[in-house]
């Protein structure tokens, strides 16, 4: 049986990663402070370790104790909105404490790490999808902190034992079919969750922040993952890394693109009623449109996603927004 420490796993894609591997056979480790996170999404079948990622002494102890095979560093902060107002506190949570625990890890021969990045890195493009070999272009103060940590990542595995498998996510939305896990946030800036409290009355419209991009509705474009489909490209390159060895980077996306428009009106025909939505300001840095080249990966595990689908992704993320109104 396969030992994984997962950091952040009371979180939204954690969690379900955890569950995904629970599913699987493997044994699971949480480690998570509950800042952000909920213990009730983490499967009863984890252990779960309430800590800091950056408690050296605790860390330690917690890895000295198991021998895992393999590392999943979920943990950090990820508004972007909120990293604009506080970049120092995003640079300390996503940064330095994600430095300390790799030191930690590699220092307790925890060697093998799979980090969760983020498509932001990219920044504005030009073109209609971008690579892994594109040159990066954060323009907030979160996608630079997971930068940060990338390039650490990179550099650190030069001169140690340290293999990674960095993956960038593209927009992750939906919930667990079962619905024992999914989204939960008072204050999103979740496109889909917003929609959804919408929906179920808990927020009275939907603001789409401008209307003037160089888009065909003037609304941003996004590649939205269902989160299954990218716990399953987790479980994949878990195998791999265990199996090969070796270090990758890889776009976890569908290569397709909505507007918000798009999405709001596929939401519309689900509820058969229309959402109250007005148009607001043009959000600082916004990124126009932001949609993956997944070939790299398709062609490394013959990937084809099973939850592509608008409105799959929009009834789970739906049916779990309601679930909530009584399970939390």
């Amino acid at each position: 049986m396969k030992k994984i420490l997962l950091t952040g796993g009371a979180g939204y894609i954690g969690s379900h990663v955890a569950h995904l591997l629970i599913d699987k056979g493997y044994s699971v480790t949480v480690i998570d402070s509950l800042i952000t996170g909920n213990k009730n999404l983490v499967p009863s079948k984890a252990k779960l370790e309430i800590c800091d990622i950056a408690n050296v002494e605790k860390i330690s102890k917690i890895i000295k104790s198991n021998e895992f095979d393999l590392v999943m560093h979920f943990a950090g902060l990820i508004k972007v909105d909120e990293s604009i107002l506080y970049p120092e506190k995003y640079n300390d949570y996503n940064f330095e404490k994600g430095k300390i625990f790799l030191d930690i890890c590699l220092k307790n021969k925890l060697n093998k790490i799979i980090f969760s990045s983020t498509a932001s890195i990219y920044g504005n493009t030009v073109k209609e999808s971008v690579s892994e070999t594109d040159q990066p272009n954060p323009l907030n103060p979160y996608a630079l902190s997971k930068l940060n940590l990338e390039k650490y990542i990179v550099d650190k595995s030069k001169n140690e034992s340290l293999k990674y498998v960095i993956l960038r996510y593209f927009n992750v939305a939906g919930a667990d079919e079962k619905l024992r896990t999914g989204l939960i946030a008072k204050s999103s800036t979740n496109l889909i969750k917003v929609i959804c409290q919408v929906a179920t009355g808990k927020k009275d419209k939907l603001i789409i922040n401008g209307n003037n991009h160089n888009t065909l509705d003037g609304t941003p474009i996004r590649d939205f993952i269902h989160v299954l489909d990218l716990a399953e490209i987790h479980y994949l390159s878990a195998k791999y890394l265990i199996e090969n060895n070796k270090s990758e980077i890889f776009n976890c996306g569908y290569g397709k693109g909505f507007s918000v428009k798009d999405v709001v009106n596929t939401m519309n025909d689900i509820l058969e009623r229309p959402l109250p939505t007005v148009i607001g300001k043009h959000r600082q840095n916004d990124i126009t449109s932001s949609v993956a080249d997944i070939k790299k990966f398709k062609k490394y595990f013959s990937w084809e996603p099973k939850y592509s689908s608008l409105k799959f992704i929009l009834k789970t993320s739906y049916e779990w927004e309601k679930k909530l109104s009584s399970f939390f």
